[in-house]
């Protein structure tokens, strides 16, 4: 931004001073870390949601055991005796 001052007459030093704050923007923009990230709408988000419930429920449905059943299932991977 520093570029823009000491050349020519004050509205030729401001107008430099806009045009390098906005290259630096753009710049920073175009290869800052995370890039441009659109925002997701509220469509996507909603399918997202609902899919990561589903998703939830199901993994719910299949771990949801009583102790008894815990026992039993390492026992049939560990054997008895172990």
């Amino acid at each position: 931004m520093i570029i823009g001052f000491g050349f020519g007459s004050p509205l030729v030093s401001i107008l430099m001073l806009v045009l390098t704050a906005l290259a630096s923007y753009l710049l920073f923009r175009a290869f800052g870390r995370n890039g441009y990230r659109r925002k997701p709408s509220r469509a996507e988000l909603r399918r997202y949601y609902y899919e990561q419930r589903r998703i939830a429920r199901d993994l719910s449905a299949k771990f949801d055991l009583t102790d008894d059943e815990i026992e039993r299932k390492i026992d049939e991977e560990l054997g008895p005796d172990t």
